[in-house]
């Protein structure tokens, strides 16, 4: 047993491995400029006293005084330097690379660089090398000697950049203690063998079976695949309920067939083009979706139950994931998040951790080149986004396409970006299974002790091109010369086990053997090829039918009791004066004192959803205050900074209400929130752009999820997305949100476009999205919300329209159209600009019975028929004028056009009023702006003005 001295003996009792390097540097100034140093320090180096008489063996074992003499104190000091370094640069000379074509760099960790021999290692304490040495380690040398092979052998640690102490000496004990390595059994040793038997044997089967066709192989990275069940299996004994895997498409079809076990007849289907969706699922797996025009087989995600017996113990999902690589991971963090949380009662969901994590697995390429991987891990640590930790695989070919590494990123490891975010790094050698095993053991450890992320850095080659089709000898010659040697890590690893006597050869081969038979018996299930296959690809006929008409009416006693509590605060808390004064204007609407503002209907909505039991998820970039200053669901005590959510106090709610301001972060938070949905579809779930031409940087959440997830993937979604916008002279970058996009994408009822130009609108489709959530006909909403209108008087409803009715696709504006036989022109358009001609109208004084105007306030799906039916009351009708704020390239004519040509009765033209096309949307200058919506405004609604409808 090693003894230590007593603080009064030995001063430097308690300092060892990082801390006493820093001390020791201090020393070596001391010995320049004894007066340069701290005081403390400088009392301590002057402590030291004569060397103890006892013998060599003597001090070791007794204490660990430094000796008074400078150049035994020099060597102590290079040495602790050399075991530091080899924990911060052993990486550099690691095993890491199965192909060993990259230079292994250990200057920093050889002794002659620190003027040290072995003998002079000898004779330094232990304790100033390592806290925790096992029991093999006998001296200084072998300290130094146990580190090198721990930090440079095939796994590799980076965790020098994080800075918790706590975390730090955690990692550092878990590591050189080797607590994380088991030593396997000899069947554990043979089960591993025949999972990488099984991963290359179907790699190999599809090859030989469907020549030429794309599969993404994993092949180079066979030990992904154990990894994964190392790591699931980890956290099931831990009690997690749902594991979330995210990934992209190379090794997709491996993790299918084997981590959620997918039956390898359908995948063949797949391959065959027979049909496939209603073969029936192997036993414990709920299937694999699809919508009704598919995907490709390598994009496709599924379930599985992990059950022990005949009781689940978790749910495996595997994300549906395009080729856009790394943008499914925000929505996995996303899953992840709701499958923690507990909304079943009134204020924030309680999350638990422990039910539910992430593995999200990267491309090398990918992970340092696409900036949603950083927009995620910056979530890893927001309390409205935390997954409480996700494991990151980097699939790690070291090429990307045709490029290589060097070509592809600035840093000399594709984990560096983990870096920033103070995320531990792990190298394993993708050749070693045994060490990958530790790595997921590693990985999952930390985790659950600190819940944060953890990167694991698998790295390995890519046996075949990008996809089979390609021949990489093209561009990268030398790397596949090497490749091409190569042994399969399934060959390494039986070579390993018969030169151990866990497994003969002959047993190794017929292991082989029986997965190939197995496989060509599930390829002779599969049904002929289909050669006329159905192309009608027609929707499912709740989602064709459309949206129910649905009451979205409060009674007015409860409305009234809602509003009252909403405005009734602890007595104790005090707000700032300005806002409660604003705030308390509310109090009298329902007696006709003052109207309901956009805000206020906003949170009489939420409130009376939550009462009917649907719990409410808002996040947005400002989205607690309101990034126009409006909303103020949060609110601040001036005297203590208390917060308050008045919806967390009110009487009856039967769900959780949370809304949090995201980063500003637009991709990564719009997958995260279509992520939650997607998991949680019984949750409104709301983000809402700070502006909405914000939302453009979550272009491939919109393109390739929300709008086509239920097409490609059977993926409903009810996901609510606010873009604030306008034309108010702001300028090209605060007026559009580019709604002629969400227009073209609109097909197949796959989601809501709403242009709105009142507050009691807002109020019922809010409560007509929450009432069709658990629905088949559910979809995605998405509102151009407005900013100036937010406190407008003529944008704001009366008490009425919230008790009364429900939501209009088409709304009349009020007082027109009285005399049908009159009216001569319908101007319809949606939005502000409608406010914008109401306002107008109520300064004319001339007579206008020749016009009416309607509002078409749902875009898309657009109500045909409901505008066939207005136009055809007006036998007089002579045009119809489509009017818009946004360049006629834009908004809503170019998809409107069509569809009011059809409505149109015979004869009756339809015409445009608004900006000319413009390769921007809008005007710098606000004084040109005001002249130009001027205009428009004038042209909808004055019988003489010549409209300019050519340019």
């Amino acid at each position: 047993m090693r003894q230590q001295a007593s603080n009064q003996s030995n001063p430097w009792h308690d300092l060892n491995g990082f801390n006493l390097g820093y001390v020791m540097e201090v020393f070596e100034q001391f010995q320049q400029d004894p007066e340069s140093v701290d005081p403390e320090l400088k009392a301590l180096f002057e402590q030291w006293g004569p060397p103890s008489e006892s013998t060599e063996t003597e001090q070791r074992d007794a204490s660990y005084e430094l000796p008074a003499n400078p150049s035994m104190f020099n060597k102590i000091v290079s040495a602790v330097k050399l075991a530091d370094n080899i924990r911060a640069y052993g990486h550099l000379a690691a095993d890491i690379y199965p192909l060993n074509d990259r230079e292994k760099d250990s200057r920093r960790i050889e002794l002659s660089q620190y003027d040290l021999t072995e003998e002079d290692l000898k004779n330094v304490p232990i304790e100033f090398l390592m806290a925790d040495a096992p029991a093999h380690v006998k001296n200084g040398l072998d300290a130094i000697n146990h580190l090198k092979n721990v930090y440079t052998n095939k796994l590799a640690f980076e965790f020098h950049h994080v800075h918790d102490l706590e975390e730090k000496n955690w990692l550092r004990k878990t590591a050189e203690t080797g607590s994380f390595f088991r030593d396997l059994s000899k069947d554990e040793k043979k089960a591993l063998l025949k999972r990488l038997s099984e991963v290359e044997g179907f790699e190999k089967f599809i090859h030989r079976t469907f020549v030429g066709q794309k599969r993404f192989s994993i092949e180079g990275l066979d030990t992904l695949v154990p990894l994964i069940d190392e790591m699931i299996g980890n956290s099931v004994q831990s009690g997690t309920r749902t594991v979330n895997i995210g990934m992209a498409h190379r090794g997709r079809l491996n993790v299918l067939a084997h981590v959620l076990e997918k039956p390898y007849e359908k995948i063949f289907a797949e391959f065959q083009h027979a049909p496939n969706k209603d073969m029936i699922p192997s036993e414990g797996s709920t299937g694999i979706t699809y919508g009704w025009t598919g995907d490709v087989k390598y994009h496709l995600g599924g379930d599985r139950e992990l059950k022990k017996g005949d009781t689940a113990r978790a749910r495996i999902t595997l994300a549906n994931n395009p080729s856009h690589l790394e943008v499914a991971s925000p929505i996995v963090a996303g899953y992840t998040r709701a499958a923690q949380e507990d909304r079943n009662a009134p204020g924030v969901p309680v999350q638990e951790g422990s039910k539910s994590f992430a593995i999200l697995i990267h491309g090398d390429a990918a992970f340092p080149g696409q900036g949603v991987v950083p927009e995620t891990m910056n979530l890893s640590g927001l309390k409205g986004f935390n997954t409480k930790g996700s494991i990151h695989i980097i699939a790690n070919n070291m090429i990307g396409f045709t490029t290589e590494s060097y070509d592809s990123r600035s840093t000399m490891y594709a984990s560096d970006t983990a870096k920033g975010f103070e995320i531990p790094i792990l190298h394993v050698n993708a050749d070693d299974p045994e060490a990958c095993l530790a790595a997921a053991f590693f990985a999952y450890e930390y985790r659950k002790a600190f819940k944060k992320d953890f990167v694991i850095d698998l790295i390995g080659y890519r046996r075949f091109g990008h996809n089979e089709m390609d021949e990489p000898m093209v561009t990268n010659p030398m790397m596949y010369k090497l490749v091409h040697k190569h042994p399969t890590v399934r060959a390494l690893y039986a070579e390993k086990l018969v030169s151990e006597g866990v497994i003969s050869a002959e047993e190794a081969e017929k292991i082989e053997q029986e997965i190939q038979d197995m496989l060509q018996a599930a390829f002779d299930k599969v049904p002929a090829k289909e050669d006329n296959p159905d192309t009608t690809m027609e929707p499912p006929e709740d989602v064709a039918k459309g949206l129910p008409v649905i009451d979205t009416s409060v009674a007015e006693e409860d409305i009234r009791n809602l509003n009252s509590q909403l405005l009734n605060w602890p007595e104790n808390f005090s707000p700032f004066k300005k806002l409660e004064r604003i705030l308390k204007r509310r109090e009298n609407v329902f007696d006709g004192n003052g109207k309901i503002d956009w805000a206020h209907a906003e949170t009489l909505a939420f409130g009376s959803i939550l009462k009917d039991g649907t719990p409410i998820r808002f996040t947005g970039q400002d989205s607690q205050r309101g990034t126009f200053a409006q909303r103020h669901l949060v609110l601040h005590d001036e005297k203590t900074g208390e917060e308050l959510l008045p919806l967390h106090h009110i009487d009856d709610a039967k769900a959780s209400f949370v809304v949090y301001n995201s980063p500003l972060t637009e991709g990564a938070v719009v997958g995260f929130e279509y992520g939650y949905n997607v998991f949680a579809p019984e949750t409104l779930v709301i983000w809402e752009a700070q502006f909405g031409d914000f939302s453009n940087v979550a272009q491939v959440m919109f393109d390739q999820f929300i709008s086509s997830g239920r097409a490609k993937w059977g993926q409903k979604s009810g996901l609510v997305m606010l873009l604030p916008h306008g034309y108010e002279g702001q300028g090209p970058e605060h007026s559009s949100a580019r709604m002629e996009r969400f227009l073209q994408m609109g097909a197949e009822n796959n989601w809501t476009v709403a242009n709105l130009s009142t507050a009691g609108q807002y109020f019922h489709i809010l409560r007509r999205q929450a009432a069709i959530l658990q629905k088949e006909e559910v979809r995605p909403l998405i509102i151009m919300t407005p900013k100036y209108l937010l406190r407008h008087p003529l944008a704001s409803a009366e008490g009425a329209d919230l008790i009364n009715g429900g939501f209009q696709p088409v709304f009349e504006q009020p007082g027109m159209g009285q005399e049908a036989d009159k009216v001569e022109r319908i101007v319809l358009g949606s939005g502000k600009v409608m406010i914008d001609i109401a306002d107008q109208l109520k300064e004319t004084e001339e007579s206008m019975d020749w016009l009416h105007v309607l509002r078409v306030e749902e875009i898309y799906p657009f109500p045909l028929e409901i505008i066939r039916e207005k136009f055809a009351k007006y036998k007089n009708l002579k045009e119809i004028i489509w009017v818009q704020e946004e360049p006629k390239n834009m908004g809503g004519w170019t998809f409107v056009e069509p569809r009011l040509c059809e409505a149109a009765p015979n004869g009756v033209k339809v015409e445009y009023v608004g900006r000319r096309r413009r390769s921007s949307p809008a005007e710098g200058d606000p004084i040109v702006h005001r002249k130009e919506q001027a205009r428009i405004v004038n042209e909808a609604i004055t019988r003489t003005a010549q409209k300019a409808l050519t340019r």
